[in-house]
């Protein structure tokens, strides 16, 4: 059942530690949520999936500074600290850590962390050194909170498959799990950037998970041809409100992409809807995988 008491928040790096430690001496089993605040119902999910499966549940709250571009929002990505710290208490979250940035990087970073055959597509495409700041600073707040499972979100697919492989190759003793999307009533993936639409960009915006919905009906359907699936979804955003800034169909696994669907794959997508730049998938496995008896 979820804590009734406010969660306890902490700032610094060794009292963070030493409570983790604490903790796990105890016998406690540790979730952790890491999150750049401005919490939705997508963060909330993934702290609730802690909650059910975990003794305790941290949840941090940093705004990277290593995983945002030159022009992108860092400067301007919403925050509200209080309001979070209301939302972790009601899913009954433990722990909101609440690093400053001169204490998750002391010195410049000279280290670099990186899984590069799975974060140069898609979004690694068009945000040059964006995976590498991520991978960085979730070694850095693991190696901060000692938990025992790591909470992801499927929306940020390629960001979850980057993170399992580090976890993996770097031998973590820490279980990833990724909890499905959350979405609005209209399909609308939760993301802190929707703060950022207009009424008419709001009004536009479901037509990404429509595109995705398109493209999954044509494959259920039988179709394998990449092209034709493509070009159907690429139809279904058309418009001045949305521009394109990538839409693959890549091997749900490798991520890379794949002219021909015979095995299970993920459909993503990014589009610029004014200044919100929107992302969204789905995983897809084909009739003939089905079939097929292949494993998910």
């Amino acid at each position: 059942m979820p804590s009734k008491r406010s969660p306890r928040l902490l700032r610094s790096v060794s009292r963070m530690r030493d409570w983790s430690r604490e903790q796990r001496a105890r016998g406690k089993k540790i979730g952790f949520v890491p999150t750049m605040g401005y919490l939705h119902d997508g963060h909330l999910s993934l702290m609730r999936a802690a909650r059910s499966r975990c003794d305790l549940v941290i949840a941090s709250i940093f705004v990277n500074p290593t995983q945002f571009g030159p022009g992108e929002d860092l400067t301007t990505y919403p925050r509200d600290l209080k309001r979070d710290r209301a939302l972790c208490e009601e899913v009954g979250v433990d722990m909101v850590f609440v690093p400053g940035a001169r204490a998750v990087y002391p010195v410049p970073s000279l280290t670099r962390v990186a899984v590069p055959s799975l974060q140069t597509g898609l979004c690694g495409a068009s945000r040059a050194g964006h995976f590498d700041g991520v991978c960085l600073v979730v070694t850095k707040l693991l190696n901060m909170t000692f938990p025992h499972e790591l909470y992801l979100g499927q929306k940020d697919a390629q960001q979850a498959i980057v993170l399992g492989r580090m976890v993996l190759d770097l031998s973590y003793d820490v279980k990833v799990r990724v909890v499905p999307t959350v979405r609005e009533a209209d399909g609308l993936a939760m993301s802190s950037r929707n703060e950022y639409l207009t009424a008419a960009e709001r009004a536009y915006a479901p037509k990404l998970y429509e595109s995705l919905r398109i493209g999954r009906r044509m494959i259920g359907d039988g179709e394998e041809r990449v092209s034709r699936i493509r070009s159907a979804m690429r139809r279904r955003l058309a418009g001045r409100m949305g521009k394109i800034d990538y839409l693959d169909i890549v091997d749900a696994d490798s991520l890379e992409p794949v002219k021909i669907v015979r095995d299970d794959v993920l459909m993503a997508l990014a589009v610029y809807v004014g200044r919100a730049r929107l992302i969204d998938n789905i995983r897809v496995r084909p009739p003939r995988a089905r079939r097929s008896g292949r494993l998910a």
